[in-house]
């Protein structure tokens, strides 16, 4: 039997597509939004996804140490302020484990406009376990998660997806 051998970039393509294949799942549908109470980086106060209540919703795992995620932020901070006042909120939640102070700076550098919480591993598994990170969750107002980004994904996007569950 004859063997086929793969060169370094087709392999590593090869490698990239199976992946994307992976992780690329189609939206969660019919999923409610987990309840958490997590603390603000900022303020230090306790934050209840209660409080969100009614509004339509972009939670986004991410840490200081990832590049995407930190590519992401100017366009996430597009969307709270062009969406804030027809009830959208961008909420972050960070799995840095070098704590808040790190996650804190981060936040007053990049003048984010958004509510900035520390994760814990219960939330993390809520979600439906968060593999990798940048992980996006869109949810309606009614708090259910109509669609899960895995990775980054570029503002039009998102902005599309946003428009079409806004009431």
């Amino acid at each position: 039997m004859k063997q086929i051998r793969c060169s370094g970039s087709f392999s590593l393509l090869l490698a990239g597509f199976l992946v994307l294949m992976i992780f690329a799942q189609p939206a969660m549908s019919a999923s409610k939004m987990p309840s958490f109470l997590l603390r603000d980086v900022v303020t230090g106060d306790r934050v209840d996804s209660k409080s969100f209540t009614g509004k339509t919703l972009l939670v986004t795992f991410f840490a200081t140490w990832c590049p995407p995620c930190i590519q992401e932020i100017p366009d996430l901070i597009k969307l709270q302020k062009k969406y804030a006042k027809k009830g959208f909120s961008v909420i972050a939640l960070s799995v840095d484990e070098s704590g808040s102070k790190t996650v804190k700076r981060l936040v007053e550098r990049r003048s984010i406009n958004y509510p900035v919480l520390m994760a814990d591993k219960f939330t993390a598994r809520s979600f439906g376990g968060v593999v990798g990170i940048p992980t996006s969750f869109l949810i309606n107002s009614s708090g259910t998660v109509v669609k899960k980004y895995p990775g980054y994904v570029s503002r039009v996007i998102l902005e599309g997806d946003i428009k079409k569950i806004m009431n």
